[in-house]
């Protein structure tokens, strides 16, 4: 639960509310196809539709700032290096933005990359 206090008093945001802004921006940003979950009995990669696009993101809350680990699958033949920089200045914004909130470590992990025909 992230805290803001300001004169008019205190908000509280939970985490989901974070995760869900950080999944609908990561699917705007050119080159992602979607969220990932991983079964770590099975050790496969599923694509999540955009119901579920909390269930790819952790957000942690670190002091003063948050930290967020992004599990993605990737479109192939992007550049998986722009994509990824493009999703980190991304986030530090929207969230500077419409939450105020200070962002740490950003850490993204490329699931998949999935071929589109």
């Amino acid at each position: 639960m992230q805290r803001i206090a300001n004169e008019q008093g205190d908000i509280e945001i939970n985490e989901d509310v974070i995760a869900s802004i950080c999944g609908i921006c990561a699917g705007e940003c050119y080159g992602i196809v979607g969220m990932a979950s991983r079964n770590v009995k099975d050790g496969i990669v599923k694509l999540l539709l955009r119901d579920n696009v909390t269930k790819g993101i952790a957000v942690k809350p670190n002091g003063d700032h948050i930290d967020i680990d992004f599990h993605i699958i990737v479109e192939y033949g992007t550049k998986i290096s722009a994509v990824t920089d493009n999703l980190m200045h991304t986030i530090r914004y929207k969230l500077k933005e419409m939450l105020d909130l200070k962002v740490g470590t950003i850490k993204i992990f490329v699931e998949g990359v999935r071929v589109s025909y």
